[in-house]
């Protein structure tokens, strides 16, 4: 059976995933005068950490390659300021979710119930060493339920994420190297074909390439070694330790109630791509 964390990813992340596949988000932020996707993504994504400068965003989101934030951090916020990234991002985040799930399941109490367990699980976890989700856990929860939902379960992926960085950081495995273990993992080859990474300069993908196989983690024709999947199992398993400790605020049954709530909305996300 999947660790508990594995299974709550699986259920929250389609939740998490309007705010960067369906519309709403980037037309309520491009509304405000960001000029490009990347720009409100940085702008609302970091925006919970105020106004820092380009180094402390890119530290924190770890996976993105050298002078990326910089393109948009803190130019962003010279057209928006933070705190209305913040409320485009969370308007259109709900709106996403109210069109894809319908007015029926948007408005069930079934609806209302997931939302109030996602927050007192997302309320409950420590935030040492969780910059992203202190970061978010310092912003009000909405009152509505919709949005409550989407801001709980988006408080609980940057816990995971923080977490997922501490794995990676275990494992000495840098944010670019992190990318090609998990385009192996989906079975993208060459890896360095993987959208999150196939703009990057030539010379620094073939650099991060040497690097692996120098490790032992990948082979000639970059595809994954034993040590290398083994690596990579090693992480994800860290990763959901580290994801456990906001849903030990549920009791047994509350925790089974909220996955049932939870499954038919998921299903109807997933069923949508999330957009």
């Amino acid at each position: 059976m999947a660790p508990v964390a594995r299974r709550m990813f699986e259920l929250l992340e389609p939740i998490c995933l309007v705010t960067f596949f369906a519309d709403e988000c980037n037309a309520e932020l491009a509304a405000f005068g960001h000029r490009t996707y990347w720009d409100g993504y940085f702008a609302s994504r970091a925006a919970p950490l105020g106004r820092v400068p380009a180094n402390v965003v890119h530290a924190a989101f770890y996976n993105f390659a050298d002078g990326e934030a910089a393109r948009h951090i803190p130019g962003a916020w010279e057209t928006i300021p933070p705190e209305a990234s913040l409320a485009a991002r969370q308007r259109g985040s709900a709106a996403s979710l109210r069109r894809i799930l319908g007015a029926e399941p948007a408005g069930s109490p079934g609806l209302v119930r997931a939302a109030d367990l996602t927050t007192k699980a997302a309320t409950s976890a420590p935030m040492e060493g969780r910059v992203m989700y202190a970061g978010m856990r310092a912003l009000p929860v909405p009152g509505d339920p919709v949005a409550r939902l989407w801001h709980s379960a988006t408080m609980l992926r940057e816990h995971r994420g923080d977490g997922h960085i501490a794995a990676l950081l275990t494992e000495r495995i840098g944010g670019t190297e992190a990318h090609v273990l998990s385009a192996l993992e989906q079975g993208i080859h060459p890896p360095e074909s993987f959208g999150r990474i196939h703009h990057l300069p030539k010379e620094r993908l073939a650099a991060v390439m040497d690097g692996l196989r120098a490790r032992g983690l990948v082979d000639a024709e970059g595809r994954f070694t034993d040590a290398g999947r083994a690596t990579k199992q090693r992480v994800e398993a860290l990763t959901d330790d580290l994801a456990a400790a906001p849903y030990e605020a549920l009791s047994p049954a509350e925790l089974d109630e909220l996955v049932a709530v939870l499954e038919p909305l998921t299903a109807r996300l997933v069923a949508a791509g999330s957009k």
